[in-house]
């Protein structure tokens, strides 16, 4: 296909057929929906989703993709992606005016992408329901909830299958008492009976997900896991009309080293659910990774914002599920009397079981 082809390809559903104007990616109707006149566009969605060997990842230098420009912010440093002819006029992580773009999409290209399933007026109604249901938050905040801003973005990361094969040499105990009878009278005192344990185990990893966005950390992203396995589908720009995607921030190999460490610490949890420990003096573990591949996969997040006696508060809602975390405003006087309230009952029950005599 001649460059030409192409661009005119590419227009043909960046444009509404109809009037003109943009389209953008519908969640609710899975569609490039146009806002202005309400023309729907289908395009066809492949769930045949690629396992990618990771030694090619290692080893294959990507040349740049012309479709899709990065835009990268000059106040947060943001990288932002989009398609070739969309401009990106504002930083959705900082909200600075000017970004300026710097070059087309170089290194590995997305293969897949959990698509937006959760519309923007739902995520706000999710968001607002989520808040009224939180005690501690404050009366007046959960009567008059100012969403600040909320945008949809698209988080990069790497998800990582492994079929391991562990070995293992080490020594655990579990604590025990016994009555033990001296001169004094008798006692009880607690003790750690050892053994020694080794062994193999196997286990396969599936989608181990390692975020690669400094604004999306880890702990976030466990967070609002997981996401609808059954909604994933080969990667396609015409998802991301009308959103903004951040292009990764950590390399592969980097990234695989945090999902073994990941790894690690599950294999060895599963080694030690064999036996009735509760003490780990030491525990040897080594581990072959055969059949490694990837994903790179772009997360769906609504990024949400709410305003209170003029302090923002941040949330991020998982767009394909509705799962949300974010911290929000907390009533001090609700925190007061409800710790007062607990110390009065539980003070009420002990002088009630001195008065049974129980203590």
């Amino acid at each position: 296909m001649s460059e030409a082809s192409q661009e005119k390809e590419r227009k043909d559903f960046v444009k509404c057929p109809t009037c003109g104007a943009n389209l953008e990616f519908d969640p609710e109707s899975q569609t490039l929906k146009c806002s202005y006149c309400g023309t729907e566009v289908d395009f066809e969605k492949n769930k045949q989703v690629e396992e990618i060997n990771i030694e090619k990842a290692f080893a294959t230098a990507e040349k740049g993709d012309k479709t899709t420009s990065i835009y990268r912010c000059q106040n947060c440093g943001a990288e932002v992606v989009v398609n070739a002819d969309e401009v990106a006029t504002e930083c959705p992580f900082c909200g600075t005016p000017y970004v300026a773009k710097t070059e087309n999409l170089n290194g590995i290209k997305p293969n897949a992408v959990y698509p937006f399933l959760i519309e923007k007026e739902k995520a706000l109604e999710i968001a607002k329901k989520n808040i009224r249901k939180r005690f501690f938050a404050p009366t007046k905040f959960k009567k008059n909830i100012d969403a600040k801003d909320i945008k949809g973005l698209y988080y990069p990361c790497f998800t990582f299958d492994s079929d391991t094969q562990s070995t293992y040499s080490g020594r655990i105990g579990k604590r025990k008492s016994r009555t033990v009878r001296d001169k004094n009278g008798t006692r009880t005192e607690t003790y750690i009976e050892w053994r020694k344990v080794s062994g193999s185990i196997s286990h396969f990893f599936d989608d181990i997900t390692i975020t690669t966005s400094a604004r999306l950390p880890q702990k976030v992203l466990n967070k609002i896991m997981p996401f609808n396995p059954d909604s994933i589908c080969v990667y396609e720009k015409r998802f991301l009309a009308g959103f903004f995607a951040n292009h990764y921030e950590k390399d592969i190999k980097t990234a695989w080293g945090e999902a073994k460490t990941d790894m690690d610490g599950k294999i060895r949890s599963l080694i030690l659910e064999r036996y009735d420990c509760t003490v780990v003096d030491y525990l040897n573990v080594s581990t072959l990774h055969n059949d490694v591949t990837y994903k790179y996969v772009l997360l769906p997040v609504w990024q949400l914002s709410f305003k209170y006696r003029k302090k923002v508060y941040g949330m991020v809602m998982n767009g394909n599920t509705g799962k949300i975390y974010g911290k929000m405003p907390v009533s001090p006087w609700k925190v007061f009397f409800t710790g007062l309230i607990t110390a009065g009952v539980i003070t009420g029950i002990y002088f009630l079981l001195k008065w049974l005599g129980v203590v």
